[in-house]
């Protein structure tokens, strides 16, 4: 054992899998994925990047995004999460220093889709990590550290961009990459390798070890039968799925295109407008490991209410951002807005996924995840060309309809108690962080 690893293993194996997790998730999430949007500015003016094809580089990089997080769901079992959340470390980090390099738009959008599949590569690991780790009555508090990752990482990358304006943001971007190696060394001395095998009846992550007594006898090992396409579709799904690929359009687009939004109408604070933005969009959505707590409390048809009445409203807020006046107050309190809001969203549809798919819900969240990254890959290529003809205030007035819309699909009426809930449900509740 290095002496590293004797450092690392000295430390408490709750705050070692949080830290980690909230570095990795930080870092791929709120650097590699969303960074895009914050400095979209400077990408336009560096490369003279016409608006359709803003939004075409980042479908593209959800597109990669979604194509991981369906390989890693094959490969989490078998190579354990170690070697996935290293490989999403690495892409990472080496798309982040793709874009910093970049000299034309080949080359960043390289950078860009590379960067952008990294959160696929984390996501997953992370919930049977914390499975393999930590204590049942430990994970729920991990998880909800870990989710936080996302919000912080936006937070910090929103003073970096307005200490990096002009030909300085390659400097944000090596200091982002950097990041990324510095999470992934840690992650490789944290995480464990290999795979497992699942006990019968079981499903996922959240299963509790017990030793071979008369209490918790031995159980059969085998693969079960993977769903069909007639289980996943079942009716009760169907309101499920169409949140999921609104949720996903309406996140994609506004990650994509606010701080350009605000760049336009900010004025003379142009430079310091879409930095605080982001910062308060970031603080705010810290507020989302509360996710659980309130679905709890007020059930899941009050919550998706609220969420999607939110972010109706903070795109609402960037669609007039050209009125007199309303420019950067408007933004600003869009980002308070939709910051929460946002970072809920995920642990809504995980909640949601497993009442409609208690018997199997692994299979049935990753299903949920499909179509929110058919979302996400249609919502900037689609709503690009949009823009490229009508301009920015109609993509987010279609984009606040489209949230309020998905009002009328709501959860079933049952509520359950966070204790009641499956440990899987609980794990995916503050794991998506998209």
């Amino acid at each position: 054992m290095s002496r590293a690893q004797r450092a690392v293993g000295r430390v408490p194996v709750q705050w070692r899998v949080g830290g980690a997790g909230m570095a990795a998730v930080g870092v791929t999430f709120g650097f590699a994925r969303y960074g895009y949007g914050l400095f979209l500015p400077e990408f336009r003016r560096a490369f003279d990047l016409p608006v359709a094809l803003v939004g075409l580089i980042a479908s593209a990089s959800y597109l990669g995004y979604v194509a991981a997080l369906l390989l890693v769901g094959v490969l989490v079992t078998r190579l354990g999460p170690r070697p996935l959340v290293v490989i999403g470390g690495l892409f990472a980090a080496g798309g982040m220093g793709l874009v910093a390099c970049a000299r034309g738009p080949a080359t960043l959008t390289a950078g860009l889709v590379l960067a952008g599949t990294s959160p696929g590569w984390v996501w997953a690991p992370y919930s049977d990590a914390v499975d393999r780790m930590l204590a049942p009555q430990l994970r729920e508090r991990a998880m909800g550290a870990i989710a936080t990752g996302t919000a912080f990482a936006v937070t910090v990358a929103g003073p970096l961009a307005l200490a990096t304006q002009g030909p300085q943001w390659r400097k944000a971007w090596l200091a982002f990459a950097a990041a990324a190696l510095l999470a992934t060394l840690g992650n490789a001395l944290v995480l464990p390798g290999g795979g497992r095998a699942h006990p019968a009846g079981n499903s996922g992550a959240g299963r509790e070890a017990h030793p071979a007594t008369d209490e918790h006898p031995p159980r059969t090992l085998h693969r079960a039968p993977r769903p069909g396409i007639s289980w996943l579709a079942r009716p009760a799904a169907l309101p499920l799925y169409a949140t999921a690929f609104s949720y996903g359009l309406v996140g994609a687009v506004y990650w994509a295109f606010a701080v350009e939004a605000v760049s336009d109408h900010a004025g003379a604070y142009a430079d310091v407008a879409a930095p605080l933005f982001w910062t308060l969009m970031g603080l705010a959505g810290t507020a989302g490991v509360l996710t659980g707590h309130t679905i709890g409390r007020y059930g899941l048809r009050r919550v998706h209410r609220w969420i999607f009445a939110g972010l109706a409203g903070a795109a609402g807020l960037l669609a007039v951002a050209g009125l007199p006046g309303a420019a950067l107050p408007g933004a600003l309190l869009s980002a308070l807005v939709y910051g929460p809001c946002f970072m809920a969203g995920s642990g809504l549809l995980a909640v949601w996924s497993y009442r409609v798919f208690p018997d199997r819900p692994t299979p049935g969240f990753t299903a949920t995840v499909l179509f929110l990254g058919l979302g996400t890959i249609t919502g900037p290529a689609l709503l690009g060309l949009l823009a490229e003809h009508q301009g920015l205030p109609a993509v987010f007035a279609a984009t606040a309809i489209a949230s309020a819309l998905t009002q009328l699909l709501p959860p079933p009426k049952t509520r359950s108690h966070p204790r009641t809930q499956h440990p899987q449900a609980q794990a995916q509740l503050s794991n998506h962080a998209p």
